[in-house]
């Protein structure tokens, strides 16, 4: 018996410890042609930047809130907004993640008026609230945020339910996949691949070092 129970526990230990690794992103992409910066919609900083940074990012992963939480503001406040960094901003929804993808298209409806950073931020800090919902009632809490940051409501709604920015969604897959990505947050930074979540420290130094 006591073995039984052993074995149970650790195969549910090994399954989720799979998908930490899934979302994480534990495999480096394999050679490609792909250029992670090609069609990008989502873009911030000048674009005579010396450092173009690209991001993989999932609006229910862990790691990825962390990173925009815990990073973003420092880099932005160092790097972008500086002038030394171009911020390429993409989205990875993982298979039968509609929810997901549906957030990915509402901030890219919000990037039209100029207000993705802050609708990145909040989809992160509110995504126990329309994470759990169920699809059909996403529209009302995405509208919901859209108001909360002052936008024209109307707007936003008609570019959501109209499907205007599901085809950037589409491309960020389609381009995730050529690009061998199965796991977020994955950055580029000049083309080179970096995996997972790392503080800022790190940033610092991986972005110094590409400047050189």
């Amino acid at each position: 018996m006591q073995r039984a129970v052993f074995a149970m526990v650790l195969g549910i230990a090994i399954i989720l410890a799979a998908g930490l690794w899934y979302l994480q992103g534990a495999q480096k992409p394999s050679a490609s042609n792909a250029d992670p910066v090609a069609g990008a919609h989502v873009v911030y900083g000048k674009a005579d930047a010396p450092v173009t940074i690209v991001e993989f990012s999932n609006y229910l992963c862990p790691h990825c809130k962390h990173h925009a939480e815990q990073n973003l503001p420092l880099i932005f406040a160092k790097y972008v907004d500086t002038g030394k960094v171009r911020y390429v901003f993409r989205d990875l929804p993982f298979p039968t993640q509609n929810n997901v993808e549906l957030a990915a298209q509402a901030a890219d409806c919000a990037y039209e008026q100029n207000k993705y950073y802050d609708y990145h931020e909040l989809l992160f800090r509110a995504n126990e609230l329309w994470g759990r919902a169920p699809l059909d009632e996403l529209p009302k809490y995405f509208a919901d945020y859209a108001a909360q940051l002052g936008m024209d409501v109307p707007r936003f709604n008609a570019c959501l339910q109209g499907g205007k920015t599901k085809p950037w969604v589409e491309a960020d897959k389609a381009l995730a996949e050529k690009l061998n990505i199965n796991g977020t947050p994955s950055f580029f930074v000049n083309g080179k691949f970096v995996e997972g979540f790392r503080p800022f420290s790190e940033w610092q130094k991986i972005i110094d070092e590409a400047t050189r």
